[in-house]
């Protein structure tokens, strides 16, 4: 789960890949719009490897045009994140895209904390931090807990109705574990409806995609805004107050901390970071054990070893590739380049991760790697907030799951998987699997 870095900022630019040339140090690399290829989807890292290779620094274009400034590198990266002149203001953010290119929106519809500077954002963090303490999450691991064994009992369901001896089925791992595990803790959370599970998947993938357009996107955002507020006015009327975190941010409106346009943003961010992340994770790191099953056995022998294994997935294919778009508020020299005031910047979690500067053999999985260390959650004060729920989600998930179905093979050829078809984020969308016991 994440509520800081994770998710990408709602119609914010999705940028093209980039050329692989070598840029002049004191000259980034500038591109022509193009369309994202297949290639950079299902594996950026060879293009973000030469990236990082080139220069500290390149340039490309989204594909309405707004030029983008691309950190690659792992200390670059990580200054940057802790560096206050990268600003995430989106009403500032949209009245400089606005000077520089038309039919771009950053989505200002939606007000949440990664979305805004101090002192907006400390003020709407403060209202949820202590929701995602490590106490508060270590409190939900019994739910998790249970959420997971229900959604494996599912999948054993799904084996029945194949098999006769119930030892094999094919399912997807995203559609019927990976997707509902995340948004049900989430439903639980929030106190929403978890039947309307497939309804948020809906509004996040208009929003974090954009596939649809903008109009799509307003009408995701719209559907959403009228969502969370009928449910909160019903509870108003009824005087109905769960202990459930929005209860937390109804009080919290009541106390003048927080206005209906911001409780919907922070249900939004709640809603969609907190299951992006564990989504795409899930789905990669299965994908990384089926590709090495050594590693996989040597995760079953001994399931204390999952904690340390969850970071090295988040290392080796972070769930976010493109931490969300960010601006200078002053020059700002990275690596001998200076990048201007005024420039849209992307910090490169994913070529971070993979940055042999600071990581011996990057390219390999290695699950018992001594230091973490990566950028996979952000840092500074846009930290994903739900960084130690995503990691418990993810190790309970992964423990259960391959000790229910250590057999398990992938259904298909890789060649033949679909990825989400947004830049930021890096993750499946569907992971068909052979179950065995």
């Amino acid at each position: 789960m994440t509520t800081a870095t994770a998710a990408p900022r709602p119609n914010s630019p999705r940028p093209n890949s980039p050329r692989p040339d070598s840029p002049r140090p004191d000259k980034p690399e500038s591109t022509e719009p193009r369309q994202n290829p297949p290639t950079f989807l299902s594996d950026p890292y060879p293009t973000l490897a030469r990236m990082r290779q080139s220069a500290p620094v390149s340039v490309l274009h989204s594909d309405g045009g707004l030029r983008l400034w691309i950190i690659p590198r792992y200390a670059d990266v990580r200054a940057a994140l802790f560096d206050r002149r990268f600003a995430q203001d989106v009403r500032r953010a949209q009245a400089l895209a606005d000077s520089r290119v038309e039919g771009v929106n950053l989505g200002t519809e939606i007000t949440h904390m990664l979305s805004s500077d101090p002192p907006d954002h400390t003020r709407l963090r403060g209202v949820v931090q202590a929701a995602f303490s490590r106490k508060r999450v270590e409190a939900m691991r019994p739910m998790v807990e249970r959420i997971t064994l229900e959604l494996l009992d599912g999948l054993d369901a799904a084996a029945a109705r194949h098999t006769a001896r119930t030892t094999t089925a094919t399912v997807d791992l995203v559609r019927d574990f990976a997707f509902p595990l995340p948004i049900l803790v989430v439903c639980e959370l929030l106190g929403f409806p978890p039947e309307d599970r497939d309804l948020y998947r809906k509004w996040s993938t208009a929003i974090v995609t954009q596939e649809g357009g903008h109009a799509a996107f307003r009408r995701a955002v719209q559907e959403m805004g009228s969502y969370v507020l009928a449910i909160a006015d019903r509870r108003i009327r009824r005087n109905d107050r769960p202990a459930d975190l929005l209860t937390e941010l109804l009080a919290a409106r009541e106390r003048g901390e927080l206005t209906d346009d911001e409780i919907v943003g922070m249900v939004a961010l709640l809603l969609i970071g907190g299951h992006e992340t564990t989504v795409n994770l899930l789905g990669t790191s299965c994908l990384a054990l089926l590709r090495d099953p050594g590693q996989a056995a040597w995760l079953r022998a001994d399931p204390t070893r999952m904690p340390g294994a969850v970071e090295e997935f988040l290392r080796y294919d972070s769930p976010i590739c493109m931490a969300t778009t960010r601006f200078t508020t002053e020059p700002v020299d990275v690596g001998g380049v200076e990048i201007p005031q005024d420039e849209f910047v992307l910090l490169s979690l994913g070529a971070a991760n993979r940055d042999p500067a600071r990581f011996q053999d990057p390219d390999r999985l290695i699950l018992d790697r001594p230091d973490a260390g990566h950028l996979a959650f952000g840092g500074g004060i846009h930290r994903c907030l739900g960084a130690l729920l995503g990691k418990l989600e993810t190790e309970i998930a992964l423990t259960a799951l391959l000790a229910r179905f250590p057999g398990t093979t992938l259904a298909c050829q890789e060649r033949d998987l679909r990825w989400r078809n947004t830049m930021m984020l890096r993750g499946l969308e569907a992971l068909p699997l052979t179950l065995r016991r």
